[in-house]
Order: C-alpha cells, then sequence, then structure tokens
C-alpha cells in the first residue's frame, strides 16, 4: 500500500472515531444546534460532490461524484427534517394544535 493511502486511511479512521467520542457526549440539550451544523457542512460537501460528479476524468470519477451527490442530499435532507421535528417538540402545545388544524 502506497504511504500516501495509508496517511489517508489513517485520517478516515481517526476522524471516525473523534466524531463518533464527540457526538456520544454531546448533551441532548445541544443536538439541535450541532445538527444545524452539520447541514451547512454537509451543504458543503454536496457543493464539491457536484463539481466531482461534474469532472471529466474518467468514468471512476463520475460514478463516486454522484454516489457522494446522493449521499450528501439524503445527509442534507434527513438532517433538516430530524432538525425541524426536535424543534417541533419545544413548540407549545397551543401552537401545534393551531397547525394541525390548518
Amino acid at each position: 500500500m502506497p504511504t500516501t493511502t495509508t496517511i489517508q486511511l489513517f485520517v478516515f479512521m481517526l476522524a471516525g472515531f473523534v466524531g463518533f467520542q464527540t457526538i456520544s457526549r454531546i448533551p441532548p440539550l445541544l443536538h439541535t444546534p450541532l445538527m444545524a451544523a452539520t447541514n451547512a457542512i454537509s451543504g458543503i460537501s454536496l457543493v464539491a460532490s457536484l463539481v466531482l460528479a461534474g469532472t471529466d476524468r474518467g468514468v471512476f470519477a463520475i460514478v463516486l461524484g454522484t454516489t457522494a451527490v446522493a449521499c450528501a442530499s439524503a445527509n442534507v435532507f434527513g438532517g433538516f427534517l430530524i432538525t425541524d421535528r426536535m424543534l417541533a417538540m419545544f413548540r407549545r402545545t397551543a401552537a401545534v394544535k393551531d397547525v394541525k388544524e390548518d
């Protein structure tokens, strides 16, 4: 395995470990702001994956870019749905009843 690939694999595993440790130690009260920030970061990765999918660097780059677009889109849209659902838990019940009646 080339040295660059080994370093990239190490960084990927380290990022996964640090991400898991960070998320598991976040109190539930901070999950909604954290999800909003994560959605913004996923939006940036969506733009980057669109650029990769649009380059003419071969079939593998196009397939990888298209897969990245699908994953980043699912992450962004799902994150916004979850954030909206979590914020709905903090609304007053009268406001929720008015919304349901409309």
